[in-house]
Formats: structure tokens, sequence, C-alpha cells
């Protein structure tokens, strides 16, 4: 890893991103896309030292409380934090000034910080998303080498709703050939319900690459799936989208799964609950 001295640290959406890179080795990983103008190794992680400072200054600045979010880009929780704990430093700024959190991540290293994350959600609102992509442990050791496998964050996903912490899943990416199946999406499903979900993001069965992502996807099939690359080649070319020949089937079963158990499942209502602050701290807060 090397330190950078970052001049800003929330986006226009309020979302930060305290590193630049991962160490979790997913094969699928969009953020190593070309476009996102990387001038250094993905693995090589670029750590915001000063990002503390910074998240200080802007909550400070803020007129109205929101929902501060993190894991868009690199995950909070990847190896360097054990060490660093910038996300924590981040976190305790944010129960300090009392904002709320929205936090992604595929890391149980997010279980460090369950004292702040019931902090926070005791005075505002703390949601956790976590993402499962596969419930076949080895093939999710493959896909997900450097980080805990979907069974271990299905038990993270248990402990936060017995802490009282709201979750939400993202169902994503589901990769053509390999985990595009019924009894992936339905043991992915049953951990959901199981933890009672507040919400599961699912945009469709299938994944997106793009120049950079796809040429590191296409070697990992090499890898590991020997003459897969092929398929792709022959079904897809070069297409920046990669829907699964099941998606109509599969979708069915994941709608119909989310309205029996009164799971938020439309996106655009989980990007609505992720982002609102809670009325009842606004109206508290004007007495």
């Amino acid at each position: 890893m090397h330190f950078v001295d970052a001049k800003g640290i929330l986006s226009q959406l309020n979302g930060m991103n305290v590193y630049r890179g991962c160490t979790h080795g997913c094969i699928y990983c969009d953020s190593r896309s070309a476009c996102y103008g990387f001038t250094h190794a993905f693995e090589d992680i670029e750590v915001k030292r000063n990002a503390p400072q910074l998240l200080e200054k802007a909550l400070r600045s803020k007129r109205r409380k929101c929902m501060i979010g993190t894991g868009a880009m690199c995950d909070p929780y990847m190896h360097c934090e054990e060490e660093l704990q910038i996300t924590r430093k981040c976190l305790e700024l944010i129960e300090r000034y009392e904002f709320g959190a929205a936090i992604q991540t595929k890391s149980d290293r997010i279980l460090r910080d369950l004292d702040l994350l019931k902090r926070i959600n005791e005075k505002t609102k703390c949601v956790v998303q976590m993402t499962l992509t596969t419930y076949d442990e080895e093939l999710c050791r493959i896909l997900e080498p450097n980080v805990c496998t979907t069974g271990r964050r299905a038990q993270v996903l248990e402990i936060l709703r017995d802490e009282g912490i709201p979750t939400v899943v993202w169902l994503s990416p589901i990769l053509p050939f390999l985990n595009d199946t019924k009894e992936n999406i339905k043991g992915i499903l049953e951990y959901c319900v199981r933890a009672k979900v507040r919400g599961i993001i699912c945009f469709g069965m299938g994944m997106t690459l793009r120049e950079g992502d796809r040429e590191y996807y296409y070697q990992a099939l090499d890898r590991h799936f020997p003459g897969l690359r092929q398929k792709y080649h022959q079904k897809y070319g070069y297409a920046y989208e990669l829907a699964s020949d099941r998606n109509g089937e599969l979708m069915g079963i994941f709608r119909s799964v989310c309205q029996r158990h009164g799971i938020l499942h439309d996106v655009d209502a989980c990007f609505r609950y992720l982002h609102e602050f809670p009325e009842k701290y606004e109206q508290l807060t004007l007495f």
C-alpha cells in the first residue's frame, strides 16, 4: 500500500472511499475497469491517510444531517484496515457528529466495529450492506478468494439482525455459466430470509464487463475454468451487459421470495431506504 493526502473525501451524494484498490481478489470486480483511471496496481492500495480529518471538516460544515455511505468503489474492511483503522476512525466521527451510516462490504471484519455500528443506529440510523453472490462455498473461494465466504457473511447478517442493525444484501453479480442457477439463487435467498434483511438489491441475473475488468476476468476463467472464455466470446462478444439466459426464471424466483417475506426488492426503493435519514431524528433536532 501507499499513502496519499486527498483533497476531499465526500462525494455529492455523501459517499466516501478511504481506500482505492482492493485485496479481496474477486475475479469479476468492476472497480478494475480502466474508466476509473487507476495509476497504480489495483492490489497496491492507495490509503487516504487524511480521510478522518477531511471527514470531520465536511461533517462540521454540513447544515443538515444525512446518511454517509462507504464501500461503493472499494471495500472499507479489506486487509489493511486491520492495522490502519481508518474506517473505524471515520465511523467514530459519524457517531460523534450524529450522522447516519450506510456501509457496504463483503468482510466479517465489520464485526470489529459492532460497538460503533450499534451506537450510530441508536442515535440515528446504521445500515450494513453485504454482497452475496455464490452459495456454493468452494465456488465462492474461487470467485472471491481473499475474503470470507458467503456462509460466513450470512452469519454476520444474523449477528447484525440480533443486534438490531438493519441490513441490505447486494445480489450481484450473477455470472453466466457459473452461478446463474436456481440452487444458487434459492440458497442465497434462504440466507436473506433467515437474517431478516430489510432489502435485496438486484439489477438482474447477469454481470457487466468493460476494459480492464474484462481482461482480468477472462484470465481468471482460463486459470479456473478452461474453455469457458470461448463460450463468453461466442455468446457475448465485447458487450458491456452480459445477461444470463436464465434471467427470467431466476428473477421470478427472486421476486416471489421477496414478496412472500416482505423484503424490499425494487432497486429504487432500496436506494431510497439507504439514503433516507430518520425523520424522527430530524424532528427532534428542532427542539
